[in-house]
């Protein structure tokens, strides 16, 4: 008897367990941007890094923006820079609308899309998944760079494992 695996519905976790393992690093990093004082979110940095504010921004402009593209295959231009006024309350109101997009378009990805090659934003290309994958790891990174400003600045960051 052969036995055959089929790549396009293989799975390890489900996608809903998935999105809950990303919605708790947003979370984390929502608090991690909690954490900063507010003129140090815009202006401090070490050793050449933009502030953590920037950072925000480009994970503003990936995470919904790039679940949208994913579930409806309309592609828009990357867009980093988003409208603040310099006001770290916009940017976590921006943070907790993306968190909503995420969830909505979420329900209209189907299982076997996850395996799908794809070129988000017009010129990256891979699978949905992988794309995935990016987004959730690129945060950790850019968090990973927010924890050591906070430690610069004497401020203890959210505890890591906490989501």
């Amino acid at each position: 008897m052969e036995t055959t695996l089929n790549s396009t519905t293989a799975q390890v976790i489900t996608p809903e367990i998935l999105l809950n393992h990303w919605q708790g690093h947003r979370a984390l990093t929502r608090r991690t941007i909690e954490a900063f004082p507010e003129e140090a979110f815009f202006n401090h940095t070490i050793g050449g890094m933009r502030p953590f504010s920037g950072m925000v921004m480009e994970l503003l402009g990936i995470a919904g923006p790039g679940i949208k593209e994913i579930a409806t295959g309309q592609s828009l231009p990357l867009n980093e820079h988003v409208e603040h006024g310099n006001k770290k309350a916009k940017l976590l109101e921006l943070w907790d609308q993306t968190t909503q997009i995420i969830n909505d378009y979420w329900e209209l990805i189907k299982p076997e899309q996850f395996q799908k090659s794809i070129k988000l934003f017009g010129q990256y290309e891979g699978t949905v998944q992988s794309s995935i994958f990016y987004f959730i790891d690129n945060e950790i990174h850019h968090r990973g760079q927010a924890y050591v400003y906070l430690r610069s600045l004497g401020i203890e960051p959210p505890a890591f494992y906490e989501r």
